[in-house]
């Protein structure tokens, strides 16, 4: 919190966000019996859960939901929870296109059931926990839109019909702040919006400025209104749309592995950053190898250290102590 805000620090934190950044791997569920599929809809084993990661990681925040289907549930796409080592799916989308959208009371979504059991396991955790902070998900608008309208068809209307494509983005991250004030209203410290569609490789930097940065600000600005900071995620090579960032109003940016926080630093020194340990690395790596380059983000002046993108169920529990514990360490000398 005192990153985001830009004060002074001890030492750089080291964080997994939760959403589309689960660290709920198979090792810690095993260890602790509090598993996935049932911690989906169950506030009391998410709060449990949610305690469990951050205990047996060292990661130093409590983060839920475990996925990033709980908004396209809401809108009626249908849901594949998967299991205790697969994460949950869209299995159908509930539009075919923005054109036939029909946009459902927002008070009638936040109703949802799985919205209710997330809200009730960040109150639990607040008030269990006062010293972490409670990092709420939400799954960003551009992502949000592409999982209950098909896919294919909605990527092509963002520049084939504009006219339903902002009508739809728009009311969106309407659904999107009153999901995200909900939790803060109930003890979220602070949110994390994770937006992997609204990627510079998939949308190309006219369409990600015409969209995803004009929708992300509309729902950031809603968040700040209630006294949140925000954190947003981008996945993808930010190439084509680094010029872009310092126009999104959130308090950081975190990243994919293949970006470079350093170079980014040195273009945008206002920008405060967040990431990016590769995913694959965390999975398929040594312990040694995963502290090296936590040391490395250290040296290199990342703000706050943080896997790149969502991780494996199956990455090793030992990988992901190396990480915080390198973090830690380094600041200790």
């Amino acid at each position: 919190m005192g990153v985001l805000l830009k004060k002074r620090v001890d030492r750089l934190p080291v964080v997994c966000t939760g959403g589309m950044m689960n660290a709920a791997v198979v090792d810690i569920m095993n260890k602790t019996g509090h598993t996935l599929p049932a911690a989906h809809h169950d506030d009391v084993l998410m709060a449990e859960l949610a305690y469990d990661v951050h205990e047996n990681t060292g990661f130093e925040n409590l983060g839920i939901p475990f996925d990033v289907t709980v908004e396209a549930e809401a809108m009626g796409s249908e849901i594949d929870f998967g299991t205790l080592s697969c994460e949950p799916k869209v299995a159908k989308e509930t539009f075919p296109s923005v054109s036939k959208v029909v946009c459902k009371n927002i008070k009638d979504v936040m109703n949802s059931p799985r919205i209710h059991t997330i809200v009730q396991a960040g109150y639990r955790l607040s008030r269990a926990y006062p010293d972490v902070p409670v990092i709420g998900n939400i799954t960003g608008p551009i992502t949000t839109t592409a999982s209950f309208v098909d896919p294919v068809s909605f990527l092509k209307e963002l520049r084939k019909d504009k006219e339903h494509s902002h009508r739809v983005i728009d009311y969106i991250s309407d659904v999107l702040t009153g999901y995200a004030r909900l939790m803060v209203d109930n003890g979220a410290d602070l949110i994390s919006i994770g937006d992997p569609t609204a990627s510079g490789e998939i949308l190309g930097p006219a369409t990600f400025e015409e969209y995803a940065v004009r929708y992300l600000n509309k729902i950031i600005d809603g968040i700040h209104a209630v006294g949140a900071p925000v954190i947003v995620h981008i996945c993808g090579n930010m190439k084509t749309v680094k010029h872009l960032l310092p126009q999104i109003r959130s308090a950081a940016i975190s990243t994919d592995a293949m970006v470079s926080l350093r170079l980014l630093k040195r273009a945008h020194p206002q920008l405060t950053t967040m990431g990016n340990i590769s995913t694959y690395h965390l999975e398929f790596g040594t312990a040694g190898e995963i502290a090296k380059k936590a040391e490395k983000l250290v040296r290199d002046g990342v703000d706050i250290i943080s896997p790149a993108c969502g991780l494996s169920t199956s990455t090793p529990l030992e990988n992901i102590r190396a990480m915080t514990g390198a973090v830690k360490g380094n600041l200790e000398h």
